[in-house]
């Protein structure tokens, strides 16, 4: 009787223990041979490989550099004084052109005559950065100029054309366009944009005169300078 109750009371101590649909796991043991942290004094900051550096994109395979992306030499330090007094000297103005529409401009020959005295002729020069850009009645490319292996200044020129033949003519113009804008950042003919000067030089050099447009008979105000002959075809004064 008693081996009888025995075995019944271990039966039901391992149903106890056991329960259906549940697995034993069996309990984790730490490895003796994991490593311990390194002490604080054997770790060393950084690297001792550093990663490469990224590759300079403004300079090109044979060392030359790539004027359609470098900013090289922008603003590092001023031209010379015998330099800078040419740049800024005053304009002339029998140097001074007028637009029909009262628009007074420097011809583009200017700009780089002013150039050649102050930096030399092959000192400087204009790098496009950018394709050139053809639109329906429009062409634009913008431009670097660089004196004496600094970039002066960045623009955008542009010109209008009114048939596809004159694109390569409209290019061109292009080109002096942006060159006339770069040199605003030297200060070549500044006196361009400044609305004093346009009034008073308008006053003393320039004329506006009624003028009939021949091919329509409309009449209209225009602009001529004082010591130019009267307006030519399509205009008549």
């Amino acid at each position: 009787m008693h081996s009888v109750a025995f075995r019944r009371s271990s039966v039901a101590l391992a149903r106890r223990l056991v329960r259906p649909g549940v697995l034993q796991r069996a309990p984790l043991r730490l490895s003796s041979t994991a490593s311990t942290p390194a002490p604080a004094s054997d770790l060393k900051v950084g690297s001792e490989n550093p990663p490469p550096s990224l590759p300079d994109l403004s300079v090109a395979e044979d060392g030359a550099t790539d004027w359609s992306k470098s900013y090289h030499g922008l603003s590092q330090q001023p031209f010379a004084k015998e330099v800078a007094d040419i740049l800024l000297a005053p304009i002339d103005p029998n140097d001074i052109e007028i637009k029909p529409d009262g628009l007074i401009y420097l011809p583009e020959i200017k700009y780089r005559r002013v150039l050649n005295r102050a930096f030399g002729p092959g000192a400087w020069g204009l790098a496009p950065r950018s394709e050139t850009n053809v639109g329906p009645k429009i062409v634009s490319r913008e431009y670097a100029l660089v004196c004496l292996g600094r970039l002066v200044a960045i623009a955008r020129g542009e010109q209008e054309y009114f048939d596809p033949s004159g694109i390569p003519t409209a290019t061109e113009a292009c080109k002096s366009n942006a060159l006339m804008r770069c040199s605003k950042d030297l200060g070549i003919a500044s006196e361009l944009w400044d609305p004093r000067f346009i009034r008073e030089f308008k006053s003393k050099y320039c004329v506006e005169v009624f003028a009939e447009h021949v091919p329509t008979k409309k009449k209209k105000k225009l602009w001529r300078r004082k010591d130019q002959p009267k307006l030519s075809y399509p205009y008549q004064e």
